[in-house]
């Protein structure tokens, strides 16, 4: 086995692990954390952040020493994508269960709506690529990555350890503001906007796959 598939499966375990860690704090009855001092950073969120960040650098990792050194395989380009999907839509899954609980507590329909859209979204989007993927795969046809898909990876990168650690440090200014336009909240807008440019641009430069 190969560095870059090492650093795929380490990418895996660490998500396994921390959705695991999660379970097993949530099943522990009457556990609460505090925030760090007067920040609106929770400790366990911040570990996950950590988590995200130190996995999200496997995933540049990983494509880079493979094709920089030739060593690019058929487990790789199976294993990858679904250890993206874990990591960018498992965290996302993971950010809109507590913060949709909040939500409908402090009676704010119009900020879960807007929430469940962006995630519904990115995820649907994900599904289309993947199966539109799958088909050319079948017909021998290469579908190359475009800018708006790398650019909505970028901002999804942003915006979800921004949200982990609760719009911090934004939140010394911008905590008075409507929570949709929180600065965290305008990147994950913008990540679903790319979200939606990339696929509709897949979908038509390639619609002779499903001819």
């Amino acid at each position: 086995m190969n560095l870059p598939n090492k650093l795929t499966i380490s990418r895996i375990a660490l998500i396994v692990s921390t959705t695991v860690a999660i379970l097993v704090l949530a099943c522990i009855p009457n556990f609460h954390v505090d925030s760090i001092g007067n920040s609106p950073v929770n400790p366990v969120y911040l570990a996950i952040c950590v988590v995200f960040i130190v996995a999200a650098t496997t995933d540049y990792l990983d494509g880079h020493i493979a094709r920089k050194y030739n060593l690019v395989s058929d487990f790789g380009k199976f294993l990858d994508p679904i250890a993206d999907k874990l990591l960018n839509d498992g965290t996302m899954i993971f950010l809109l269960v507590p913060q949709a609980y909040a939500l409908e507590q402090r009676r704010d329909p119009l900020m879960l709506t807007i929430l469940l859209f962006c995630v519904v979204t990115m995820i649907g989007r994900d599904l289309v690529v993947d199966g539109l993927r799958l088909i050319a795969v079948r017909k021998n046809i290469v579908i190359a990555a475009n800018k708006y898909g790398k650019l909505k990876t970028v901002f999804q990168m942003i915006a979800i350890p921004m949200l982990l650690l609760n719009d911090w440090p934004f939140s010394y200014f911008d905590g008075n503001w409507p929570q949709f336009l929180q600065i965290s909240n305008i990147f994950f807008y913008i990540a679903t906007i790319m979200s939606v440019v990339s696929g509709v641009i897949y979908l038509v430069q390639n619609r002779k796959v499903f001819k």
